[in-house]
């Protein structure tokens, strides 16, 4: 896994729009020069918020990511949500180094109302 990678990408798309405007044209093609596993190519591509976010992407540049594709604020906090759902808890990240295990966990925790009950 190449997290540096994924988020440094991320960072240059969300401030760049020339390379906004390649992404959309080619997603597969913009990915190559950056040292990117099959499954963070993949994610990029879908786009998978809910992976990105367990591979460890920071929530401050997902966010930015996610506007680009017209997903919804709320939607934007399911999809993590589900993310960790269907891909278990954060693998890297300061997330992951938290101990951090999803909105629902941290909610539950705090003896508040969860998505889910």
């Amino acid at each position: 896994m190449s997290l540096y990678y994924v988020q440094k990408f991320l960072y240059e798309l969300n401030r760049d729009p020339k390379l906004q405007e390649a992404y959309l044209a080619d997603r597969r093609e913009v990915l190559e020069p950056y040292d990117l596993d099959e499954e963070e190519v993949e994610a990029l591509i879908e786009p998978d918020i809910g992976l990105l976010y367990v591979l460890g992407v920071n929530g401050q540049i997902l966010m930015h990511f996610a506007a680009l594709h017209q997903i919804e604020w709320a939607d934007y906090l399911q999809r993590m949500r589900d993310g960790v759902a269907v891909h278990g808890p954060v693998r890297a990240g300061v997330y992951a180094m938290s101990g951090y295990e999803g909105v629902d966990s941290h909610t539950a925790a705090l003896g508040q109302r969860t998505s889910s009950g």
